[in-house]
């Protein structure tokens, strides 16, 4: 059963959530991917291994953490480690999907969450890569969620926080990156997005509910692969949003 009544950050925090598998381990990052890895505990992943920055892994996040390194994100976890711990366990390759966030991307999935403009003299210098790096770099598979207008979405991001397909195909490989690793999904609130596993560009899957394929296209400020047959993803269901508003974000912290 669905419902239309729902805030857009609701929608975003939806639709990442059922990209989250069960048994899956994930790298979650503050705000949207903690939400919708609670919230994908409740639904349909209840063994999802849900790891953070801090150390915190596999906690069952029955209170909404504030920050990576809240009690949340050690409460009846299998393991409280710390940063160099749990990156050197995505090195070694047992962590499968990563979520990011920036302020802008480009269409290899490059992502920058540095600075707008010049490295030395920016017109906005942003709060840096943190693990950003590391987890776009390291994990499996990497998950951005963003807003989605051009100002965002670019043909060239001013500086490379977190490397996606870098210039294209091989160059993740040649500049020592794990063979196998890369952007997966791009989570907006207008489309999922995925990548042409020949090209490594952007690729539209779906579009969100009531938004058309051109205005995706409208918002996107390089060219997107667009294949003969793009879906339309589905709104939150009722029961994501009670869950959602009831018990995941019970005290309105995000939403």
């Amino acid at each position: 059963m669905t419902t239309a009544s729902y805030k857009p950050a609701e929608l975003l925090i939806c639709t990442a959530s059922r990209l989250m598998d069960d048994n899956a381990t994930a790298f979650i990052g503050t705000g949207i991917p903690m939400l919708a890895a609670s919230l994908a505990q409740r639904m349909h992943a209840p063994n999802l291994v849900a790891i953070f920055e801090f150390g915190g892994t596999g906690a069952i996040l029955e209170e909404l953490p504030l920050a990576v390194g809240g009690e949340s994100t050690f409460h009846r976890a299998i393991a409280a480690a710390g940063i160099c711990d749990v990156m050197e366990t995505a090195q070694r390759g047992f962590i499968e999907y990563g979520f990011l966030g920036g302020a802008q991307i480009d269409p290899y999935g490059n992502l920058n969450s540095t600075v707008i403009g010049d490295f030395r003299k920016p017109k906005v210098r942003l709060p840096g890569s943190g693990g950003g790096n590391d987890v776009g770099s390291l994990c499996w598979q990497t998950i951005a969620i963003m807003r989605h207008d051009r100002r965002r979405f670019v043909q060239q991001v001013d500086f490379v926080t977190t490397p996606g397909y870098l210039s294209g195909p091989g160059a993740r490989e040649a500049a020592g990156l794990p063979p196998g690793t890369g952007p997966y999904r791009v989570v907006s609130n207008l489309a999922v997005l995925g990548y042409h596993p020949d090209l490594k560009r952007m690729m539209l899957l779906a579009t969100q509910p009531g938004v058309s394929v051109e205005e995706v296209v409208e918002n996107t400020g390089f060219e997107l692969v667009i294949p003969d047959h793009v879906d339309t993803n589905p709104p939150p269901t009722s029961e994501e949003l009670r869950i959602l508003r009831e018990e995941v974000d019970r005290d309105h912290y995000y939403i």
